[in-house]
């Protein structure tokens, strides 16, 4: 297969995970803040809590009183209704910070199975586990149980997970390591950051607006993976190459895996600068954070 031909496989990925339409969706503003972006026909269903909401023409506006607490409440309030109405689908118990930006102080809590509908900017984070074998480069890849919420049975890194309310990057993936791969907090701590990948996705509930931290860490030759919290059935050293292989010619792995393992092949080599979409596949994992 031409690398042309390869790499337009791999950019279908990333183009999977920008496909949305401006035109469709209103800004979510907090005293002329943005924090979401909402789909006009999500934004209908939110005029019906006028004391929360204001639903504009072209503005979704939060117009209820109070501090981080009492917006979380009142928009706890709606979420309840709206699942009760089967508008949302899952309440999942698990909260995400909402702000303006990375590092701002957070202006409500909101529940993570909303975050899709009112378009509110996610975080997570992604830890590609690598090691030499016989001088082949080799990656660590989980497969998810059949049960999850999100992308169930399919394949993922050696750990990723969503950064919840007042919990830092560093923390999560060190959460996170534990209990999707039981790995001592010593050897997590040796993970090197390696940049983080943008993305804006259409969703049919709404919109994905994530930016994804990522990390490499290099696994030692007696270490094996191991899930505790069962959201991974099982793992395995594959070679990159292949890994890539998979990752072009099938759906195998969970959507934004995809462009963390992209990302991965870029900077080890894998991909290297001679492909004529190389630049596309660069450019394309960081989307401009507005």
């Amino acid at each position: 297969m031409s690398c042309v031909h390869m790499l337009m496989g791999l950019l279908r990925h990333i183009r999977a995970c920008n496909t949305w339409e401006p035109a469709n969706f209103l800004p979510l503003l907090h005293d002329g803040v943005r924090l979401g972006l909402v789909r006009r026909d999500n934004a209908e269903q939110l005029r019906r809590f006028p004391k929360v909401f204001d639903v504009g023409s072209a503005t979704v506006r939060i117009v209820a009183n109070g501090g981080r607490a009492e917006l979380t409440a009142r928009i706890d309030e709606t979420i309840e209704t709206l699942v009760a109405h089967g508008v949302l689908a899952k309440y999942r118990h698990e909260y995400f910070a909402v702000a303006s930006r990375w590092g701002a102080a957070p202006r409500f809590d909101l529940d993570r199975g909303a975050v899709p509908f009112f378009g509110a900017r996610s975080y997570g984070v992604h830890l590609n586990g690598w090691r030499r074998d016989g001088g082949a480069l080799k990656l660590w890849i989980g497969r998810r149980a059949a049960d999850k919420i999100v992308a169930p049975d399919k394949l993922d890194n050696l750990v990723a997970g969503g950064i919840g309310r007042d919990h830092g990057v560093a923390e999560t993936l060190l959460k996170e390591g534990e209990e999707e791969a039981a790995m001592p907090h010593a050897l997590t701590a040796r993970a090197k950051a390696a940049g983080a990948i943008s993305y804006r996705m259409g969703m049919p509930d709404g919109l994905r607006d994530d930016v994804l931290f990522v990390y490499d860490i290099e696994t030692p030759k007696d270490f094996t993976p191991r899930n505790t919290d069962g959201e991974i059935v099982s793992f395995a050293l594959m070679d990159a190459n292949e890994v890539v292989a998979r990752v072009r010619d099938t759906d195998d792995f969970k959507f934004n895996v995809n462009l963390v393992i992209i990302d991965f092949a870029l900077r080890h080599g894998v991909i290297e600068p001679d492909d004529p979409a190389y630049l596309d596949l660069v450019t394309g994992l960081r989307r401009p954070i507005d």
